[in-house]
């Protein structure tokens, strides 16, 4: 009779079950959510809660009133939160459709009062906005899903929270409300919430940058610092020195007049501004491939020659250009930042959600008690939130950004 060592069959089985009790321990981690925190992130300036699940319609409808109510950034809004949402279900399911039932939902329209018709986006627009969502019994006055603003960014941010309320059950298949009825009343602490992208050491192709974008709106960041020109590259055409572009790195890696109002739009869409960042004087070494005239000598390549008119005639071009592509009213004129396509969203993520808390949030509620056991768990949350909206974000607890997960495990505990 052969020994265990010797019995190919044996082997296999051994291993077969060493791996299934290796997955019965990994899948039977233990890991739940502590049910005392609220998973909104940043956290609301009040709010209140109960406990009560209520179920969302697949088919949800929007009703809008007040003057900003056909308004194209709410509306567009509106779907996009809506395909977050209902990621995995999409109108009547499959079983629904077989035996011929509705299903009937607590939550089945969103109704937003926006009361200024107003799309100006500018340093200090009001984003405040108050959030309902109850049961519809025939008793409350609110019923349902109510947000209210004075302007359709504060109605932006209020459709983010809903959209975190909102949970996708895998047991019954359907978009649930926990802790319900909820009543919300927020506004951020600070006017100004950035974040700052640079591409003149790196450059990041438009789709990248739009990426950013549509993951700062989840943090309710609203302002994006774009580090265009440094003395690297030089990438952005400036249509009265058309020249100046040739700092590029190559001319693949460019930005026309066009695709940067694409980003500002885009950007406007979400209630967010973009803030152009141009070096002057120094740290322009790449303004000089177009224009050799700017530099000191051809071996001093910086700063710009400043005892010339030409070159403040071309800084004043630059200047009056820029401004017809950015409408923000703030501008930057200098500072040192990295980043690269291959890391960058690990590189931002989660750990600017951390500091988009501290600038949304009030500053009681967020330091209280031990944050270890307070914040810590709801930023793990959010992380797997951007995570399952497509946003490359790093493991929480990593001692350094960027780093990949150090082995198996749940989301929620990386």
């Amino acid at each position: 009779m052969l020994p265990f060592s010797q019995k190919p069959h044996s082997k296999f089985s051994f291993f077969i079950f060493s791996f299934c009790v290796c997955q019965l321990v990994v899948l039977n981690s233990g890991f739940e959510l502590d049910e005392s925190l609220t998973y909104i992130w940043p956290l609301p300036s009040e709010f209140k809660s109960g406990n009560e699940t209520l179920t969302v319609d697949p088919t949800l409808s929007l009703s809008v009133l007040g003057k900003g109510g056909d308004l194209k950034i709410l509306r567009e809004g509106f779907e996009r939160y809506k395909k977050i949402i209902f990621k995995h279900v999409s109108g009547v399911s499959i079983f629904e459709k077989w035996i011929g039932i509705r299903s009937v939902y607590d939550i089945s329209e969103l109704r937003i009062i926006v009361n200024s018709d107003s799309e100006e986006l500018q340093l200090g627009v009001d984003e405040s906005y108050t959030l309902s969502v109850a049961k519809n019994d025939g008793k409350s006055i609110v019923g349902e899903a109510t947000i209210e603003a004075n302007t359709v960014y504060g109605a932006l941010r209020g459709l983010e929270t809903f959209s975190q309320l909102c949970a996708f059950d895998y047991g019954t298949k359907s978009v649930q409300v926990y802790k319900a009825p909820w009543y919300i009343q927020d506004k951020p602490r600070f006017a100004y919430r950035g974040l700052l992208l640079d591409t003149s050491r790196h450059y990041l192709p438009i789709d990248v940058i739009k990426q950013i974008i549509e993951s700062m709106s989840y943090a309710k960041l609203n302002v994006l610092h774009w580090h265009i020109i440094d003395e690297q590259s030089f990438p952005l055409e400036v249509p009265t020195y058309p020249d100046l572009w040739k700092g590029s790195y190559t001319k693949w890696e460019r930005y026309t007049v066009e695709d940067a109002s694409e980003i500002v739009s885009f950007a406007k869409m979400r209630g967010i501004h973009v803030m152009a960042e141009v070096d002057v004087p120094g740290h322009a070494e790449s303004w000089g491939a177009g224009y050799p005239d700017l530099w000191p000598t051809s071996s001093c390549r910086e700063p710009l020659d400043v005892s010339k008119n030409f070159t403040f005639d071309l800084i004043s071009g630059i200047l009056s250009d820029i401004r017809k592509i950015f409408p923000f009213e703030l501008f930057h004129l200098g500072g040192d930042e990295m980043a690269d396509t291959s890391n960058v969203q690990q590189t931002i993520w989660p750990r600017a959600a951390a500091a988009a808390e501290r600038l949304w949030s009030k500053r009681e509620p967020v330091s209280a008690r031990n944050i270890t056991l307070t914040a810590l768990p709801r930023y793990q949350y959010f992380r797997c939130l951007l995570n399952r909206r497509g946003v490359q974000a790093a493991p929480a607890t990593n001692k350094y950004a960027r780093s990949p997960p150090n082995g198996p495990g749940s989301c929620y505990e990386q």
